[in-house]
């Protein structure tokens, strides 16, 4: 059974239970299993020499969640060309992919953790009431060390959007 953590995220005021690890910095960044829009396994390995911004998000379905994703898209162009973004929630790939195609998002990589929250619960981002995963941003570094963590203590809160670009820019050197 996977540690239970409450106290760190709410929804609307309201607590929630993260079930994993409280990941932190300089910790080694484990490995997951998630899809792409075509089903095909990724893995952290799958961008193994790269500085990772991992952005997280409930559903892309959502205002704060959309505006998340759109943003980092944006960014994508003012880091070094060693850095790989990916979006990961657990909404359907082929949602996503919908999503990806109508907000025009191009510079990342969006992910679905939707068969068996694998990145959720190692990452422990996984919201127990929901089978949502937490807004949260990690940055893995080329040495698949953690570099930045930020998990959004009210769930329809923004990440901080410079802090996360900065980490990435600093880990990428």
């Amino acid at each position: 059974m996977s540690q239970e953590r409450s106290g760190v995220i709410t929804f609307k005021g309201g607590p929630l239970t993260l079930i994993g690890p409280a990941l932190k910095t300089g910790d080694a960044a484990p490995n997951f299993s998630v899809v792409d829009g075509g089903l095909a396994e990724v893995t952290l390995k799958s961008s193994a020499g790269k500085t990772r911004l991992i952005s997280v998000v409930p559903s892309l379905d959502t205002p704060v969640c959309d505006e998340q994703t759109r943003k980092f898209n944006e960014k994508a162009a003012a880091l070094p060309g060693n850095v790989a973004l990916l979006t990961l929630s657990v909404d359907l790939p082929f949602a996503q992919k919908r999503f990806c195609s109508t907000a025009k998002i191009d510079k990342i990589q969006v992910l679905s953790d939707y068969k068996a929250r694998d990145f959720g619960v190692k990452y422990g981002v996984l919201i127990k009431e929901l089978q949502l995963l937490a807004r949260a941003i990690f940055v893995v570094g080329a040495d698949d060390k953690v570099k930045y963590v930020e998990i959004v203590k009210e769930v329809t809160s923004h990440p901080d959007y410079e802090k996360a670009l900065n980490a990435a820019k600093t880990a990428a050197g």
